[in-house]
């Protein structure tokens, strides 16, 4: 077993935190209309993926660490529909959509592997 010192080395926080990257490169191209609106909503969510599995690790017990990679994961969820609309708007295209999703879908499978993980420790110490 791997013990991490700190959230930076969690891969799921690996992940989230090349989705927020990513994010950050393709608002700068909305346009001016939409920098209040669908930009500023894919930057917070986009941080709340990273935000949440730091604050998550910080807690030392299992099911609070859990709630706050959950709420992680909805936030992927929700970029993932902002990726939607944005490509439907035609602010992006087809291949950043792709690769937009391609790297939610892979920061959400290792963040659901890892409350997969923080679920069988804290069934442990049962």
């Amino acid at each position: 077993m791997v013990i991490y010192k700190s959230f930076e080395g969690l891969e799921c926080w690996k992940a989230a935190n090349v989705v927020r990257r990513n994010v950050k490169e393709i608002i700068k191209k909305f346009p001016p209309h939409e920098k209040y609106d669908l930009a500023d909503n894919m930057r917070r969510a986009s941080r709340s993926t990273t935000n949440n599995i730091a604050e998550g690790f910080g807690r030392f017990h299992y099911q609070e660490n859990i709630q706050f990679c959950r709420i992680s994961r909805g936030s992927l969820f929700e970029l993932i529909n902002q990726f939607i609309i944005t490509f439907d708007e035609k602010y992006i295209t087809e291949q950043e959509y792709k690769n937009g999703r391609e790297q939610i879908e892979t920061a959400l499978r290792l963040l659901n592997g890892y409350i997969n993980y923080l679920e069988q420790q804290k069934n442990k110490k049962k």
